[in-house]
């Protein structure tokens, strides 16, 4: 891949994703497999003003290893220093950017319930710091090629190749193969913005959800809960960044407790190394109820038995079938693309920011309004190209909201 094309994707990151400010901290996470890029990244983060950049590497195989010889206790502390560094990152609130190009199957054979335990412990000292931040601080997920992520999506390629070819639909999805990337995400933010204003004018009280490979759900929503996509903005600050590149949602997070039905996947979900795959989710009084799936059920049952929260709904998004990803005919192995190539839904924690006037209420007043609380956040898709959905508004009147698969206005 041309050098300036990256430079220019690199911008993008630094610039309209995480927004970097003049005097700003950053922190990289990741993993070792484009070290140019992230050199690059780092170049154009200081270019935008930043006052340190820190990279935080990581690497599958030695997850693998921490999980498989340490013990439960030991895998589930925080150290005094890791609680310190996350503490200064609460009050410096520095942008945070984590780059993704794991190997989709590069946990295979890893001890679930271990690593599940684990997270579980680790998230008791770590979550009560992390929702001080909430709303107040940058991030942005973006994505570069990593060889056996490459491979995994292009087997009949080279590696050289397959990275190649995974550079361009990184590129293409993400609105960052033309001459103006920046100019592509203004525009492309003001369509989501334009399709939020409409959402959030119709006063929605339910969502109804039905297609032909047997989903029908029905989700309750928050009153006074509005519908976000795209670029958001810090509180305090009003930086405006954009939280994922590529992002093609428009997203509203539902009331806790209020979901019946059953739903069914229409494409595969990479959870922590393995893919669950062909799987149903049925809820009854909010909660799933019921899980089946045809490949790594198991791994679905631990996402939904990883604490309180963690078997109710926390997001609801809308992503037409045709957009960027859904056409590129590709299945990507990483929910950061799959989620934006069709309608989706998560698993866990809620977004506070999806109530109205959010700025004015605590944490806790969130949560009692109907966000959903939880250690997880773990999106799975559901849109496939006969799906339909109509709002029920709160007079009563019924708005068709997808149509086909697709937007219905």
């Amino acid at each position: 891949m041309k050098k300036t094309v990256l430079k220019q994707y690199a911008r993008l990151i630094a610039g309209t994703g995480a927004n970097v400010q003049k005097g700003q901290a950053v922190v990289i996470r990741a993993e070792l497999d484009q070290p140019e890029f992230v050199k690059t990244l780092v170049h154009e983060c200081y270019r935008a003003g930043a006052s340190e950049v820190a990279v935080e590497w990581e690497h599958q195989p030695l997850t693998k290893l921490h999980v498989r010889y340490q013990k439960p206790a030991v895998l589930g502390k925080v150290d005094k220093w890791e609680e310190m560094r996350l503490r200064h990152r609460a009050e410096t609130l520095p942008a945070m950017i984590y780059l993704e190009s794991a190997d989709p199957d590069g946990l295979n054979g890893i001890d679930q319930g271990k690593w599940a335990g684990g997270t579980r412990s680790r998230q008791k000292v770590i979550k009560p710091i992390r929702d001080t931040m909430d709303n107040k601080y940058q991030w942005c997920i973006a994505a570069v090629p990593g060889e056996k992520w490459a491979k995994k999506m292009f087997p009949e390629l080279s590696a050289g190749k397959a990275v190649e070819r995974l550079w361009e639909a990184i590129l293409y999805t993400s609105r960052a193969d033309g001459t103006d990337p920046i100019k592509a995400w203004e525009m492309h933010n003001a369509d989501l913005k334009h399709r939020c204003e409409h959402l959030n004018s119709l006063n929605l009280k339910t969502l109804i959800y039905k297609a032909g490979n047997g989903t029908d759900l029905r989700v309750g929503l928050i009153p006074d809960s509005r519908f976000l996509a795209g670029a958001e903005t810090t509180l305090g600050t009003g930086v405006v960044y954009n939280p994922n590149i590529p992002s093609e949602e428009v997203f509203i997070s539902p009331m806790k407790g209020e979901a019946e039905g059953i739903v069914y996947s229409s494409r595969p979900l990479a959870f922590r190394g393995v893919l669950i795959e062909n799987f149903s989710i049925r809820f009854e009084n909010g909660r799933a109820a019921e899980v089946h799936a045809e490949k790594n059920e198991e791994a679905l049952r631990t996402i939904i038995s990883m604490g309180d929260g963690s078997d109710m709904l926390g997001e609801c998004a809308l992503v037409p079938h045709n957009s960027p990803i859904s056409n590129s005919g590709l299945m990507f192995y990483n929910t950061l693309f799959d989620e934006n190539a069709a309608c989706h839904l998560a698993l866990g924690s809620g977004f506070t920011n999806c109530l109205d006037g959010y700025e004015r209420y605590t944490l806790e007043e969130c949560r009692a309004k109907g966000i959903n609380d939880s250690i997880i956040h773990e999106d799975f898709m559901i849109g496939t190209p006969d799906l339909a959905i109509t709002g029920i508004r709160r007079n009563g009147e019924q708005a068709e909201i997808f149509r086909s698969g697709n937007w219905a206005f």
